[in-house]
């Protein structure tokens, strides 16, 4: 899974990057079922993990998720997050700044929600969409949007001296795939409450998108804060590559479970 994460400071060009790779799982019912299986023992050593993360109380962790709409931010919460203790995890979605947000710098309302120790952080969407959305429809400079990706990269990195891990993925769809994605939300009734016309609106300016989040993962993956880009065509396998890269930056964190209360002898210890 190593071969999605983003070299630092590397010029990288997203047609070079398939959305429908499957790694060494073949395209049929057969690869999907062995992902699925793999995907379910990621997710189990992630419930393990998160309960070691939160007992240890000095550590936490942080996952973005950025992406085109339809490219599966909320399914691969449900998904991959399914076996997580809810007490431990704390979501966030960045809609449109409130006026409260837009009087101070772009970063504030996002350090607000960085999880505490001993949790994992999610963010659907983030800070990202002030160097993607803000660009594409220049709303600001170029110039503005270089200087972001510097107070960006600051910013993480004083997450991470603090003891946060950050993993970041963009997840990555063909204009293909989302068509027939947002088709599935006109035919089926069961998901027209996700139809958004403005996703329409943002589906015309995908070429320009596509350039800002090649510059932006260039610009922005670091070795302590990496970008992955995920292939997302085929869901599956976009849930295996998400589970894996959580529990290992889990695992690397060589957490143990903390000692017992001191001063108690537990074999003495009878409950009545």
């Amino acid at each position: 899974m190593k071969q999605y994460r983003v070299k630092p400071a590397s010029r990288l060009s997203l047609k070079a990057h398939d959305p429908d790779d499957t790694g060494d799982y073949k395209k049929n019912d057969q690869g999907k079922a062995a992902a699925k299986a793999e995907t379910e023992k990621h997710i189990a050593r992630l419930r393990r993990l998160q309960e070691r993360l939160y007992a240890n109380n000095s550590r936490a962790l942080l996952i973005v998720l950025q992406g085109m709409d339809t490219s599966g931010k909320d399914s691969t919460i449900k998904q991959v997050m399914s076996g997580v203790n809810p007490q431990g995890c704390k979501i966030v979605a960045f809609k449109t700044p409130s006026t409260e947000e837009l009087a101070r710098d772009f970063l504030w309302r996002v350090h607000r929600e960085v999880p505490p120790r001993g949790f994992i952080g999610i963010f659907n969407r983030s800070h990202y969409e002030d160097v993607l959305i803000t660009r594409v429809h220049g709303w600001v400079s170029k110039t503005v949007v270089k200087r972001r990706y510097d107070r960006i990269r600051e910013f993480e990195n004083m997450l991470t001296e603090n003891g946060t891990a950050i993993l970041k993925f963009f997840l990555h769809i063909s204009k293909g795939e989302q068509k027939k994605r947002l088709e599935e939300r006109i035919h089926d009734p069961e998901k027209r409450w996700k139809w958004n016309s403005g996703d329409l609106e943002e589906r015309e300016r995908w070429a320009d998108y596509m350039q800002a989040f090649e510059d932006v993962l260039s610009a922005t993956s670091t070795e302590e804060a990496p970008w992955y880009i995920v292939p997302s065509n085929r869901k599956w396998y976009r849930n295996l590559v998400v589970a894996d890269r959580i529990a290992d930056a889990l695992e690397a964190m060589k957490l143990k479970t903390p000692p017992p209360p001191s001063g108690v002898d537990f074999s003495k210890l009878k409950i009545v």
